[in-house]
């Protein structure tokens, strides 16, 4: 049996149509297969987001463990150098030239080690610079320098002694206090009054203003049996001088150095307790707190503007 052209047209047409829309579809899945291959997953823009989140939850975590890591590192570099300082013979073996080489150099690394982890980025302007301070090295620029030099270059060592060397800084002023044992019996101090100034964050300068030698004190029952007949004597001469000089010598003999001296220095560490400052030769000075803490302390300076 025949069967005509156009009926088997009709017949296979479904089929081809059915074939072509099966290539068709195959091509276009191909084809997205291709192109998706090629394509960042569509997972890709999530991710991105979600990766700062991430990064944020570990530095909120990370955080506060770093800084508590340095602060106790802080810490311990400051009891390293109190230490070291003590290793070398304290204020004393430093102001008589008893400390060697081996525990200036030793001193002098820990120091370094400490300013580098300086938590005071503006320290001339802080509230924690104003108050008492104690002297626990120094270098040759320094005032605590001159004292000892003074001291030790006048009298011999077995007659006078640099026993403490302290500084007062208040509303831009700093005092200088050298207190000075003579004979083990007979105190008296050395004050240098200067005036400060401020010339960046780090940076001040320091003008001498007066020196004071404060008229001595005797220790009566420190005095030496020998001694104590010439020590009446002068006292009963000094009664007997005119009122307006024995009010001169009661107050200590003043010597004027305005325009005289004067030195630059910076602050390379500060906090409560510890002070270091290096002079233009790059010299540190460390000084410990004497006072009460900063929190009591009276109102702070306004902050540099550079």
């Amino acid at each position: 049996m025949s069967i005509p052209h156009s009926s088997i047209f009709t017949i296979l047409s479904p089929i081809h149509s059915s074939f072509n829309s099966s290539l068709s579809s195959s091509s276009l899945l191909s084809s997205f297969h291709s192109n998706h291959k090629h394509s960042p997953p569509t997972t890709w823009l999530p991710l991105r987001r979600s990766l700062p989140c991430r990064a944020m939850v570990q530095q909120a975590v990370q955080g506060p463990q770093a800084a508590y890591a340095k602060e106790m590192e802080r810490l311990s570099a400051k009891e390293s150098l109190l230490l070291a300082f003590k290793d070398a013979g304290g204020f004393e073996a430093l102001v008589s030239g008893k400390t060697n080489d081996i525990q200036k150099i030793d001193v002098i690394e820990r120091i370094t080690g400490l300013e580098r982890l300086n938590p005071t980025p503006r320290p001339t302007t802080s509230p924690f610079l104003e108050g008492r301070w104690n002297f626990e090295w120094f270098g040759s620029g320094s005032p605590g320098f001159f004292a000892a030099k003074f001291i030790f270059e006048t009298f011999p060592s077995s007659l006078a002694n640099l026993s403490k060397l302290d500084v007062f800084f208040k509303d831009g002023n700093a005092k200088v206090t050298a207190s000075m044992g003579l004979l083990n019996s007979i105190e008296s101090k050395i004050i240098l009054q200067t005036k400060l100034s401020v010339e960046g964050p780090l940076r001040m300068k320091e003008e001498y203003v007066e020196g004071v030698l404060v008229s001595p004190t005797v220790i009566e029952d420190r005095v030496p049996e020998q001694l104590k007949g010439a020590l009446g004597q002068a006292a009963n001469a000094l009664q007997q001088l005119p009122a307006p000089i024995r009010d001169v010598v009661a107050s200590g003999l003043k010597v004027p150095l305005s325009g005289s001296f004067q030195r630059l220095f910076m602050i390379s560490y500060l906090d409560e307790e510890i002070l270091i400052i290096r002079d233009t030769a790059g010299m540190p000075e460390v000084l410990t707190r004497l006072d009460a803490s900063p929190s009591s302390l009276a109102e702070s300076i306004p902050e540099y503007v550079s």
